[in-house]
């Protein structure tokens, strides 16, 4: 480390923020709302729910793939990844080998169904599948995770420029949340995508030059990791089965999977940008370029991690006061390195709000469109006008937005980030990817299967979660050492212990409570003692197995009277060359393109991707033709599809190329 800068474990003392930071702070802040603002003006003659909710569904790919990226890789990563390096080891490392399996389901298992449904919300699929009850269950649930996520991802920030500068964490709150409601409310889905964009840079960047400034006060990376396996902390061979192992490699890469799945597959923010593309092709291009940029953003939030560990190694900021959770310390870092460069913490500090900005106007857009097509179209006013339905979204983004405000107080008690967003996605979002799993995969669920496996899957999951807040699973931190603190300064500063400082380290539990007597262990100690990582994976296969169980009981769906686009081919997309004889009777009687001939000689997968398939969306003289009644059999009232004997014309790629004949 330098010798000529005095750091804060050697002061006892913060750097703060000088007028550049908060000009650059300040200018993040104009540039988004100065998007916002250009699209509005920019759009203004099109004031319809297609241009403000699917920014006109002709988007190109790289702005939309920016946007994904943006939209869930937010302060939370930034922040709480680093920390998870600091106090525990590199076993997360793995949870980067999760994001191409989930890339390849959003793409191809999932997407593919929303998007020729054409759907402005996702939900729109379990009314065709289900019922309208299914659908507003499912969208009602959707609101609570993502309200309460919002919430999450504008404290977080907020709570790091507090610690650094003396801003007043809630002036931020404020003033963030409300730039952020402003440019979303009046520029629509087009401000969000290309604010996104100019967002991720600036996440880039920062991260960029934290990762460079903090090697060359080390003299280099190879030091920090040295000093990181001294400190035991690299370790990746932590293979065990035991599903209470907070972190081993199956609960990354397969918890990991079914926790972002739970995301990029059937998330309404990431359902939305999806359809905003103008093809099929284009939509899961979109998500395959995400693909390295979530391991960018991950790896580097690791590396960084990595190195703030073996800056502080020998002085735990922790136990020398000068941070009280894990999430202000990599903002610690940045003062520390940066904090004599004018202008570098401000540009952390808007780094960190990019995450946080890009994630809440994703949600406010995603919320709005919702609530105005499941609820206020769906149950009070079936035929408004597309002026009445854009002034209805913007109305209800400017709500969701204050909402949001009050919401960040209730963040503010959840504790370290990063392992409360994920628990969040599994207590909420895993019985939700339960519920389009049951009706995509299970032909046979019935809408009682699906009402029992939502309700009872969210039952289940918040007594684990709440459970594993009352009786917390006791997962050690990584030793860390005090010995190279400055205790003879003067501050109200004093060693932990009476013991002399030298070579002190604590062993600190994640959650500081006394052992519990072997008498009073409770009951269920074992499941609230799951890692958070197999959340959203328990609640899928609880969904599932309730889902069917109840549809067996109440009377299980025909699956040939079942509208093919309504079921995933799974056996057809996983295995697509494999002969027709083998792949037909892995369809379960689904009518998957037995008139089609391209099935006879490709399979289904091949249909997939298709330009025929991805042409479809240019039936846009049809308005709303989605045809499909909530029993999951094709009606005739708004399309043009045909109907034989009362059930639908049975290929997979037939309806779409009878459709096509037809304009």
């Amino acid at each position: 480390m330098s010798d000529e800068k005095l750091f804060s474990f050697q002061t006892g003392k913060i750097t703060h923020f000088t007028v550049v930071d908060y000009v650059l702070f300040g200018l993040l802040l104009v540039i988004s709302a100065g998007i916002g603002l250009f699209f509005a003006i920019k759009d203004r003659r099109h004031n319809d729910t297609k241009t403000f909710l699917m920014a006109g569904g002709n988007m190109n790919p790289i702005p939309v793939a920016l946007s994904l990226l943006a939209s869930f890789m937010s302060a939370i990563t930034l922040l709480g990844t680093p920390a998870e390096m600091y106090n525990y080891t590199t076993m997360y490392y793995w949870i980067g080998l999760s994001y191409f399996f989930v890339a390849f389901g959003a793409a191809h298992v999932f997407m593919p169904v929303f998007y020729r449904l054409r759907v402005r919300s996702a939900y729109e699929y379990l009314e065709h599948r289900f019922s309208k009850g299914v659908r507003t269950a499912g969208s009602m649930t959707f609101c609570v995770q993502m309200l309460l996520y919002m919430a999450l991802v504008l404290y977080a920030p907020s709570l790091a420029l507090n610690s650094v500068t003396g801003f007043t964490l809630w002036g931020s709150v404020i003033s963030v949340g409300i730039v952020c409601t402003l440019y979303t409310t009046i520029g629509g889905m087009k401000a969000v995508l290309f604010t996104d964009s100019f967002q991720v840079g600036m996440m880039f960047a920062g991260l960029i030059a934290i990762l460079i400034q903090g090697n060359v006060e080390l003299g280099g990376f190879s030091e920090a990791w040295k000093k990181a396996e001294e400190g035991g902390r690299v370790e990746f061979d932590d293979f065990s089965p035991d599903p209470k192992v907070r972190h081993s490699a199956w609960s990354l890469v397969i918890g990991g999977t079914f926790t972002w799945v739970a995301i990029y597959g059937v998330n309404q923010a990431q359902v939305q940008r999806y359809c905003t593309c103008p093809s099929l092709k284009k939509a899961q291009l979109a998500i395959w370029l995400n693909f390295p940029g979530l391991c960018l953003i991950l790896y580097l939030s690791c590396l960084i991690g990595m190195v703030v560990y073996a800056f502080y190694s020998t002085c735990d900021p922790f136990s020398f006061h000068l941070v009280k959770t894990s999430d202000q310390l990599l903002p610690l870092f940045v003062m520390d390195v940066l904090g004599y460069l004018k202008g570098f913490p401000g540009l952390f500090v808007a780094c960190l709000f990019s995450g946080a900005l890009s994630t809440i106007s994703s949600g406010l857009s995603a919320l709005a469109a919702v609530v105005l097509e499941d609820v206020i179209k769906a149950y009070f006013f079936k035929d408004l006008s597309e002026n009445a339905a854009t002034n209805t979204s913007k109305v209800l983004a400017f709500v969701f937005g204050i909402i949001c405000l009050g919401l960040t107080y209730v963040a503010s008690l959840l504790g370290g980030v990063l392992q409360a967003a994920l628990s969040l996605f599994g207590m909420i979002g895993g019985p939700l990817l339960g519920l389009f799993i049951l009706g995509m995969m299970f032909p046979w669920a019935n809408k009682w299967g699906a009402y029992s496996g939502l309700l009872l899957g969210l039952v289940f999951m918040f007594w684990i979660g709440v459970g594993a807040q009352i009786y917390p699973p006791n997962n050690p931190k990584a030793i860390t050492n005090i010995s190279g603190c400055n205790w003879n300064i003067t501050t109200t500063m004093a060693p932990p212990t009476a013991l002399p400082v030298l070579n002190v380290s604590s062993m600190a539990p994640v959650n500081v409570t006394s052992p519990k007597p072997a008498e009073e262990k409770n009951l269920f100690q074992d499941l609230y003692a799951l890692s958070y990582m197999w959340y959203s994976a328990t609640a899928v296969l609880f969904v599932v197995v309730v889902g069917m169980i109840v549809s067996l009981v109440t009377g299980p769906e025909d699956p040939k009277k079942l509208d093919p686009k309504l079921i995933c081919p799974l056996f057809d997309i996983l295995f697509p060359y494999l002969p027709e004889k083998i792949r037909k009777p892995m369809r379960f009687g689904v009518r998957h393109g037995e008139e089609s001939e391209k099935s006879k000689e490709g399979g289904v997968f091949a249909d997939l991707n298709t330009d025929i398939l991805s042409q479809e969306i240019k039936v846009e003289s049809m308005e709303n033709g989605n045809g499909y009644a909530s029993n999951g059999r094709v009606s005739t009232e708004k399309s043009p599809t045909v109907v034989k004997n009362g059930e639908p014309n049975s290929g997979f790629v037939g309806d779409e190329i009878e459709m096509m004949s037809r304009l």
